[in-house]
């Protein structure tokens, strides 16, 4: 009896989950508001412009992509550009190298949120900007960036004749102590550990073909019953505290699918990270968590918390899921991630007003 209940009240939240995104979606496509940030775009420098396009041609509106850059560059007088695809050893990283190498002024990163990532690599403290074309499942980067994610010309628009600003990105470490594996790699908008990795990793590929962002739901309900991890956490090289959680997240920008402003004080270029600890215990404190953050209360509850740090250090006892914006990136017993300040040129919309930066939140003992 007890098991029907707690199916049937998961189910029911489900349910409304799905009616609050709905809403969500619609408000955020009329919307589209940008992460806050402390320095305002300006726009770009008049005249013709050298442009790659970096493209990856396993998604479904790859071709029409490519035939709408080219139609660009011609009608604006430019030469033809430069179109560089991605292959499966090589996601974008060394065609944006080659891009560089050729004197591309803006590099067009076509694909999806990993994609944009290796790319960006590439592009880190480059005088070229980085355009973005979004044809992936979550599109984080150009959700955060207030970009019409549903208008693959609106933003090619913006990313050949709009504003351009620098906004910070995050470097990360990754350890397993168990396989002795190892390894670094940039993120831009966030990387997680438990929780959400675990969805990331296990949400089944054909419903993210047929449904998109929505097919992480059905992974994340499987993956409700767990229980909290035990981990260790050190912020700006602090004292390690411990913590029993379901999730922490490292972010760079807070804003996700379906129109949920995860972590609504993330800037952008305020050489911070926002630290994220969830540790809801039941069905109950997912709730009161979801609650808060679909219904947008700016009050605090015991089952989340927020801080903010240049650099944080995780470590585990026994090896967890990670992600990196949205990739699962293998399973860790350590890991530190830092920020990397104005690193990133990007081509925006125009700024809608000012922003303001949030107070520092301090790394306070809290019990488990």
């Amino acid at each position: 009896m007890r098991r029907k209940l707690l199916a049937g009240t998961a189910a029911a939240s489900a349910a409304v989950a799905s009616i609050q995104s709905y809403w969500s979606v619609r408000r955020l496509q009329q919307t589209r508001t940008p992460t806050a940030s402390v320095h305002p775009p300006a726009p770009v420098p008049p005249g013709p412009q050298r442009v790659a396009l970096v493209l990856n041609p396993s998604k479904l509106q790859a071709g029409p992509t490519r035939a709408l850059v080219e139609q660009a560059c011609s009608e604006a007088g430019w030469e033809a550009p430069l179109v560089l695809e991605t292959t499966v050893e090589d996601p974008g990283t060394g065609q944006a190298e080659e891009a560089l190498r050729a004197g591309a002024d803006v590099v067009l990163a076509a694909g999806g949120d990993g994609t944009v990532r290796a790319v960006a690599q590439a592009l880190a403290h480059q005088p070229a900007a980085l355009g973005l074309l979004p044809l992936g499942t979550g599109n984080l980067l150009v959700r955060n960036l207030g970009l019409p994610y549903n208008d693959i010309a609106g933003c090619l628009r913006l990313a050949l004749h709009g504003h351009e600003r620098r906004i910070d990105m995050a470097r990360i470490s990754l350890r397993n102590e168990q396989t002795g594996a190892s390894s670094e790699h940039p993120f831009l908008v966030m990387g997680g550990v438990g929780f959400d990795a675990s969805v990331m990793t296990d949400a089944k590929q054909d419903l993210k073909d047929r449904f998109g962002w929505l097919a992480y739901s059905e992974a994340g309900v499987r993956h409700l019953p767990g229980r909290r991890r035990r981990i260790s956490i050190s912020l700006d090289g602090q004292p390690p505290q411990s913590r029993k959680v379901r999730s922490l997240l490292v972010a760079n920008c807070g804003k996700l699918p379906a129109g949920v402003d995860f972590v609504p004080d993330a800037v952008i270029d305020d050489a911070y990270l926002d630290v994220v600890v969830l540790s809801p215990r039941s069905l109950l404190g997912w709730t009161w968590m979801a609650a808060k953050i679909l219904l947008r209360h700016r009050g605090g509850i015991p089952v989340i918390s927020y801080y903010r740090a240049r650099e944080i250090s995780v470590w585990s006892g026994d090896p967890i899921a990670t992600q990196l914006d949205g990739d699962p990136s293998g399973s860790i017993t350590s890991m530190t991630a830092r920020v990397d300040p104005h690193a990133l040129m990007v081509r925006v919309p125009a700024a809608p007003g000012p922003s303001v930066v949030p107070a520092s939140r301090s790394w306070v003992p809290h019990a488990s």
